[in-house]
């Protein structure tokens, strides 16, 4: 406030002249915290969705820094409107994490570390940088369904329209945004030196001040690449997966090699030119949102497709549904609901349970899992998707140990509200309901069914950035080992902004 007086004192004079109040946000970050719990595996809404800095063995402590700059904007120019930012501007941002277990041991992760250049409505970014892919509620969802922010961000290079941008001639009536991205997956456990592709693109029918706006959209995600020491001829051709850009470009289209003739079968497996090159997924998204000055409703619908099922339209029945409700009232000192989400998360069908490409039964979509790249849909052991289709290293040792997700058809109930009190403090809970069935080829013995919850707060100590954050969490049932936990830690947040004054 102290550094903003000038800009209010002299702000009359300016006023003659219309000039443009500019501001370069900078923002600094530490956090030091403990964890206790009653067993050794975190529990899940304390793990889930955290980018992968909260490992599945409950570390002790953690110790978190971070500092992000953002484009210059200029927030004056007319209060009505969205903040106007530079054509041309240079952001970046970076954080790094250590987590201290009980066998006294340092874990260092740097979930994020980017540049991020704009140019007109384009942004170019390269590095770790924290993404939700989807339509879908970023802060209180159950995740979206193909990038949900569970495991440490892939470094990539991307190109994106990051905020919807109108279409000139449709006066803002049509609107678009998407990414085009490459990224690298290094080397795990099965699969060493391969790759990402990703894209998306959603467009948004209405005004933004429209009281109803329909979104339609889709995103596409692909493993590729890579060599292994660990699999047949028959699934990859003298250890190496198809990496030329012939192949790249037909890993981007999608392109099926079980529909191409004189495919060269000294560079293409059995498995490959049965199907397409590299691993495919992604979801197909529809939503409405209802909008006035106090509230935003918004509907989604995640379809989901992964081995053909949704093109025969065999799946219709999997996806991620869900209703957001945000409150734009203005902030007020007492009990307030700023937003809720209630999700129901379905993957039971995955067309069926039977595969037959010659009779088009294209079930068994076998949901994360890959005969090629046996880590699944999964980034240094977390899923990059949905939590709800678990790993085999999350559940309890007893059950199946097929695949890396050994448990992929699912049907799940979320809640999540979030509000704030008082001055300032925040808080926010998530209440998870599931079936879960484990996958057609090993189904779980009987249904499983698992409760997950958790709280957590925001407290303000002082007006200068420091606060307390604490949060709880629990798991009862089936699924995972019973286990309640909390954490409590304190942070510390500087923000600095450079003004400039241009006519």
């Amino acid at each position: 406030m102290i550094r903003a007086l000038p800009l209010i004192l002299f702000l009359p004079l300016f006023a003659f002249s219309q000039p443009v109040i500019e501001t370069r946000p900078r923002h600094f970050f530490a956090e030091m915290g403990g964890f206790y719990a009653s067993s050794k595996q975190t529990p899940f809404w304390l793990r889930t969705n955290q980018y992968g800095i909260v490992p599945n063995q409950l570390p002790y402590a953690t110790v978190r820094a971070g500092v992000r700059q953002d484009y210059r904007y200029s927030p004056l120019t007319d209060i009505t409107s969205p903040l106007r930012r530079d054509r041309f501007g240079i952001g970046y941002g970076f954080e790094v994490v250590s987590n201290l277990d009980a066998q006294t041991k340092k874990t260092f992760l740097i979930p994020e570390a980017y540049v991020k250049i704009r140019a007109g409505a384009f942004e170019l970014m390269a590095g770790r940088r924290r993404e939700v892919v989807g339509l879908v509620d970023s802060t209180l969802s159950s995740g979206s369904y193909s990038w949900s922010g569970n495991a440490l961000p892939l470094p990539r290079i991307q190109i994106s329209l990051p905020h919807y941008t109108p279409i000139g001639f449709t006066k803002g009536l049509l609107s678009f945004r998407g990414n085009f991205a490459h990224g690298w997956f290094g080397s795990q456990r099965k699969v060493q030196h391969y790759f990402l592709h990703q894209k998306s693109f959603y467009g948004r029918l209405g005004k933004p001040r429209w009281p109803v706006k329909f979104y339609a959209g889709f995103n596409h995600q692909a493993q590729w690449g890579g060599v292994t020491d660990q699999l047949p001829e028959s699934i990859v051709k003298n250890g190496h997966f198809p990496a030329s850009l012939q192949d790249y470009l037909f890993v981007t289209v999608g392109n099926s090699l079980g529909r191409l003739s004189d495919v060269d079968t000294t560079h293409y497996s059995k498995f490959d030119r049965e199907n397409r090159v590299g691993n495919h997924l992604g979801t197909i998204d529809i939503g409405i949102e209802f909008s006035s000055r106090r509230t935003s409703v918004l509907l989604y619908h995640q379809s989901i497709y992964e081995d053909g099922s949704l093109y025969y339209l065999t799946n219709l029945e999997d996806g991620l549904t869900g209703i957001r409700f945000r409150n734009l009232k203005p902030a007020s000192f007492g009990l307030r609901i700023t937003g809720a989400v209630v999700e129901l998360l379905y993957t039971k069908s995955q067309g069926g349970g039977v595969f037959d490409d010659g009779n088009k039964f294209r079930g068994k979509d076998n949901y994360f899992n890959h005969t090629q790249y046996q880590d699944g849909w999964s980034y240094f052991g977390r899923g990059i998707g949905t939590p709800f289709i678990t790993p085999v290293t999350d559940t309890r040792p007893n059950l199946s140990p097929y695949g890396f997700f050994s448990n992929n058809r699912v049907r799940v109930y979320h809640t999540g509200i979030q509000g704030n009190f008082a001055r300032n403090c925040q808080f926010q809970f998530k209440f998870s309901y599931s079936e879960n069935y484990g996958t057609y080829d090993f189904p779980f013995a009987e249904t499983l069914r698992q409760f997950s919850s958790a709280m957590s707060l925001e407290l303000p100590i002082n007006q200068r950035g420091l606060l307390v954050t604490f949060s709880a969490a629990a798991d009862q049932g089936d699924l995972f080992e019973n286990s309640s936990g909390v954490y409590a830690g304190i942070r510390k947040t500087w923000d600095y902004y450079k003004y400039r004054v241009r006519k």
